[in-house]
């Protein structure tokens, strides 16, 4: 379930128009845990490939570069 919510973030963000309010908030949370869990990982290990990232995180490698570049352009990760 996870994977999908990441998967349709990725490929669209009407996701967020159409989402219930609190739903949405317990997305976001979700969303922010996982981010931090990503800048975790890359400190800890150096940059990791969407696949390896992909595999620790139980999430598809779409899900897991859709990350990474979110991460990347905030300037979260290098």
């Amino acid at each position: 379930m996870c994977q999908k919510l990441v998967d349709r973030v990725a490929q669209s963000r009407q996701l967020m128009a159409v989402a219930d309010p609190e739903l949405l908030v317990l997305f976001e949370d979700w969303l922010d845990e996982l981010e931090n869990e990503v800048v975790l990982l890359a400190q800890e290990h150096g940059p990791l490939s969407p696949a390896k990232l992909a595999q620790k995180l139980g999430l598809s490698a779409r899900g897991a570069t859709f990350l990474m570049s979110k991460l990347f352009r905030e300037g979260k990760i290098s």
